[in-house]
């Protein structure tokens, strides 16, 4: 115990003695810049503190201060604390110039491990990149932040293409190969990521499917081409930024064998053209067909051979009997008509060699039709929807028309004519077409236009001139009072066809009436019927016509009203029907049988004078009466 006590205290008189020599005092030791008690100040001492060291190595783990896109740098930052020993899971956070380089992980952050050392990879920020930079290292330890830095170089990058790689170089139709090239740099692959772009002719046709970029992985970029009916051999080139030149690979692609012919148009749209010289206006005698060939994957063939037959035979004209399939797979031929009609089918073949698998691949066309020959007059048919029409005292007007004229053509055998055959018509009486036009062309061999009841209402005998009551064919107008006549007519672009028809201006009024089919009109009203039996129905006949002898407006009514001892059983026909008067003489009306009984008991006890009315109501509701008169008896007369 004394003699430890004696070299303590010896080592604090050495100590005492030092200080007093530095010049210090009574101060504390080791207190920088403390006063040494009443000595003058001494030298301060720094106490120790924690630490960041930085240094560089490369890829192969030596130091190098140069970085490069082929050449990346490991950033190595070891964290010490006061005692100078390694500071485990410290946060370290490294910098530099965004435009020289980058950082992996990007978030520039690293933890420390058992040794205090984190690492970092740093790579140029782009593959132009140029000049020196410095990155920095930041750490907190115990509270104290701590920093170091390193200097670096960035070279510029030149980079290149391996060979690109075709796996397999040579595929069938519709197959696939995978396309793969190396980025290198000074030989090496070189690791940053970089878009690589991949094209081909056929990818632009649309005839291949290929990535058009790709980015880089581990040095490679990769993709799968995919034929879709190329049918020749392909040339792949591959290009990126910073690689001036591209590379290129020729994929071999066999051609995909035909599967089917297929008609894909016929004109015209209805499959139908005319007899040969009988061509016009929307009418033509040349249809068009057209196929198109069609490999296993239903896609379109180009540059195959097909051939055309006409079946059967002899009847129309192929104009093309070979051709040759375009980028579309397409071929086209044409086919003139006879002069007969007919029906054909156009038959399309692809030869064995042409298809590839040694046997003939064909399809038909639908039935095509020669027919529709231009209008002959025996099938020139005219027709009027009403032939007796409310029009002696009253116009029709612009827009409700009194009657219809319908127009039907048709060719020397039968058929419609072809749509749009201009057809003109003509009226001595009224007003017929409308106002762009007098006519109508005609749609799947016929047509219609409105007729209106107006001035003139008295025909002039030729006047106006028409096709009806001029020149061949033809004889003069109907010249009865009341009976307009029209007429139609269109040509062959030789011979003029027409036909004629007429339409009465009917009057409202009864003015005649002709009981049982007597020739002369009853005089006086009421008409009398003489006697009937009571027990019985009186039945009798009226003809009912108007001041010209013609007949009612159609769709007058005829009834039995205001009956004093009888009963009005029934009128046949109820209604007056369209009646044409044509060319006819004398008196043209309606013919109705009325029907009237007598009432009261049965069997009849008293004669009775019995009256009643026949009534004729126009569609406009214009009435006219008849009064009759019938003595009813108990007796047969």
């Amino acid at each position: 115990m004394n003699n430890q006590h004696i070299k303590y205290g010896s080592l604090a008189l050495l100590l005492a003695a030092t200080l007093s020599a530095c010049g210090g005092g009574g101060g504390s030791p080791g207190t920088p810049g403390g006063s040494g008690g009443n000595g003058s100040g001494g030298t301060p001492v720094t106490p120790a503190a924690p630490t960041v060291g930085v240094s560089l190595v490369s890829a192969s783990g030596t130091a190098s201060t140069s970085l490069s896109g082929a050449t990346p740098l490991t950033v190595r930052a070891l964290v010490l604390d006061a005692n100078k020993q390694p500071v485990p899971n410290a946060l370290v956070t490294f910098t530099t110039a965004a435009d020289l380089a980058v950082f992996a992980p990007g978030a520039g952050t690293a933890l420390t491990d058992a040794s205090g050392t984190a690492s970092i990879t740093m790579r140029v920020a782009s593959l132009a990149a140029g000049g020196a930079g410095t990155v920095t290292a930041s750490a907190t330890v115990a509270g104290t932040a701590v920093t170091s830095t390193a200097n670096y170089s960035v070279n510029a990058t030149a980079l290149t293409f391996s060979a690109l790689r075709l796996e397999p170089a040579s595929i069938n139709a519709y197959d696939s190969s995978r396309i793969s090239v190396d980025l290198l740099a000074n030989g090496a692959k070189y690791m940053g990521q970089v878009n690589v772009n991949f094209t081909s002719a056929c990818v632009a046709a649309g005839k291949a499917t290929l990535a058009a970029v790709v980015a880089t992985n581990n040095g490679t970029a990769e993709t799968v081409y995919r034929d879709q009916g190329c049918g020749n051999n392909d040339t792949i080139t591959v290009t990126a930024d910073g690689v001036t030149t591209p590379a290129t690979g020729s994929l071999v692609i066999a051609q995909p064998g035909a599967a089917s012919v297929q008609l894909v148009e016929a004109l015209p749209i209805d499959k139908s053209i005319v007899i040969r010289g009988q061509g016009g206006i929307n009418r033509t005698e040349t249809a068009t067909l057209r196929f198109r060939v069609f490999d296993l994957f239903n896609r379109p063939l180009a540059n195959k051979e097909v051939r055309f037959f006409i079946e059967p035979e002899g009847l129309v004209n192929l104009n093309k009997s070979i051709d040759r399939t375009d980028q579309n797979g397409e071929v086209i031929t044409t086919v003139n008509s006879g002069s007969v009609p007919t029906s054909f089918r156009v038959r399309a073949v692809l030869p064995g060699t042409a298809s590839g698998n040694g046997a003939d691949i064909s399809t038909t066309s639908d039935s095509i039709v020669v027919t529709t020959g231009l209008p002959v007059q025996r099938a020139f048919s005219l027709s009027v929807t009403q032939g007796n029409v409310d029009g002696w005292e009253f116009d029709s007007g612009p827009v409700t028309p009194a009657a219809t004229v319908n127009v039907l053509l048709a060719d020397a055998f039968g058929n419609p004519v072809a749509d749009g055959t201009p057809v003109v018509f003509q009226t001595n009486m009224g007003a017929i077409g409308s106002s762009d036009k007098g006519g109508c062309t005609t749609v799947n061999g016929g047509c219609s236009v409105p007729f209106r009841t107006q001035e003139p209402r008295k025909a002039i005998p030729g006047i106006p001139a028409t096709p009806c009551n001029t020149g061949p064919g033809s004889s003069p107008d109907v010249n009865r009072m009341g009976v307009a006549t029209v007429c139609a007519s269109t040509t062959d672009g030789a011979n003029t066809q027409f036909a004629r028809t007429t339409i009465t201006f009917s009057n409202a009024d009864v003015t005649n009436v002709y009981l049982e089919n007597v020739l002369k009109p009853q005089s006086g009203w009421p008409i009398d019927l003489g006697s009937a039996n009571a027990n019985d129905s009186k039945v009798f006949t009226l003809k009912l016509t108007d001041l010209n002898d013609n007949p009612l407006p159609a769709g007058t009514t005829i009834s039995v009203s205001g009956a004093v001892n009888a009963t009005g059983v029934e009128v046949i026909p109820e209604t007056v029907p369209s009646i044409f008067v044509g060319t006819a003489t004398g008196a043209v009306g309606s013919s109705h049988t009325v029907t009237v009984a007598a009432t009261g008991e049965k069997p009849c006890t008293t004669s009775s004078a019995a009256t009643f009315n026949v009534r004729a109501t126009t569609p406009r509701g214009k009435i006219t009466s008849i009064p009759f008169k019938l003595a009813f008896t108990c007796s047969r007369p």
